[in-house]
């Protein structure tokens, strides 16, 4: 009899949420995203966040002017779960198996969950697609072979999301990369302020179809949530430290770590960034001695914190565990960023051999990469044009 009542007040406990979720009609809908992580020549993965837990996947067409529903769409699930499909506010699909220097069209999908009642059965509402109409979504892999490459750079934004807005405005289709060069937080107390800070902007400006690659700056290892960082992200390595390439046009994306010592008091006894820059320097050795990037015909390195044997802890520490490794391989230009100003060192004047460029806080690069070397379009938080910059191939 006891057992009889028990299952009757589950029954009666699951009904009641139902009336509840129907009664409000409550659904679960995309608050972030989607923005594209590590396009490769024959895959992709798409990440975005909802505002209630909820099942993703990808729904992918042909970018062959047939309707999105034309036919049934092959689905692509979120594997994090291993063989079951995670729920949650935060996915990440991968989808492979496609063609070199091919634009297919991609619509996030999701279904929220109302309930979840153990072994017994989970409640699920009516399900949400992204509008295709009114925000159509692309994405096209790499290409084998690039005769130049194009590409937009900022950094040290510190949650001024209007100037984003301003600087990004017209940059639908214009690059075949961003890259946010760090600090364009102040500190990750909550997730959701990667979000609010810069990656709604993104994502509807230009990231849910032009792939976005991230350094971090010494502010995303603040907050309660910094250790949460790179679930929002998705690297090659699966480290926040990677490579990519473009053809024979090679890109280093670092990770600068802390601009103090680790034992400082303001880093509240919970950092060990020197020991993972170690591990890091450990890798940029292997990356520099691979064909890929001796083969390259132009290398560019981001990195947020500038090398300065005279400067911060920080500063010293990339002086220490990667300049001596990149002296000697042919880079072409480092792109940093943290002081918050333009300052450029040429090659053979801070103790690198290669010349290293500081964007100011709140401006934006747009970089230019052809066989014969790089050009830079500086532009101001009004969005003028203000300088520019010209790196022949190193001889």
């Amino acid at each position: 009899m006891r057992e009889y009542s028990n299952h009757m007040k589950r029954i009666l406990s699951f009904l009641l949420l139902v009336g509840i979720a129907v009664a409000s009609g409550a659904q679960v809908k995309v608050n972030c995203g989607p923005y594209l992580q590590n396009v490769t020549e024959d895959s992709f993965t798409v990440v975005w966040t909802t505002n209630g837990p909820a099942v993703g996947w990808i729904e992918l067409a042909p970018n062959d002017g047939t309707n999105f529903y034309n036919v049934e769409r092959p689905k692509y699930f979120d594997l994090r779960g291993m063989g079951r499909k995670p729920i949650g506010t935060l996915h990440k699909v991968t989808v492979s198996g496609l063609k070199p220097g091919t634009t297919y069209r991609y619509r996030v999908m999701c279904q929220g969950v109302l309930s979840q009642e153990n072994r017994a059965r989970i409640l699920y509402d009516e399900g949400y697609g992204l509008d295709l109409k009114k925000r159509p979504t692309k994405v096209t892999t790499k290409a084998l072979e690039y005769d130049k490459v194009k590409f937009a750079v900022v950094n040290d934004m510190h949650e001024h999301d209007s100037v984003m807005q301003v600087l990004f405005k017209d940059a639908k289709d214009k690059y075949d990369f961003v890259c946010f060069n760090g600090d364009m937080t102040s500190a990750i107390d909550s997730v959701a302020e990667i979000r609010m800070h810069y990656m709604n902007t993104a994502s509807k400006l230009f990231a849910s179809d032009t792939p976005l690659y991230l350094c971090r700056g010494n502010h995303e290892y603040r907050g309660n949530d910094a250790i949460k960082y790179l679930d929002y992200y998705q690297t090659s390595t699966g480290r926040t430290y990677y490579t990519a390439s473009y053809g024979k046009f090679f890109f280093l994306f670092l990770d600068s770590g802390e601009d103090k010592v680790d034992s400082d008091i303001r880093n509240l006894n919970i950092m060990i960034t020197e020991d993972y820059l170690k591990e890091e320097a450990e890798w940029l050795k292997g990356v520099v001695a691979s064909d890929e990037y001796k083969n390259a015909e132009m290398r560019i390195a981001f990195c947020h914190i500038p090398p300065s044997d005279k400067g911060w802890h920080g500063n010293v520490m990339v002086s220490k565990y990667f300049v001596p490794t990149l002296n000697g391989t042919g880079l072409d230009l480092m792109l940093c960023a943290h002081i918050h100003k333009y300052r450029f060192n040429d090659a053979n004047t801070i103790g690198a051999d290669f010349p290293v460029l500081c964007n100011a806080n709140r401006q934006r690069i747009d970089a230019v990469v052809d066989k014969d070397g790089i050009r830079l379009d500086f532009f101001d938080e009004t969005g003028a044009k203000i300088k520019s910059m010209k790196f022949d191939k190193k001889k």
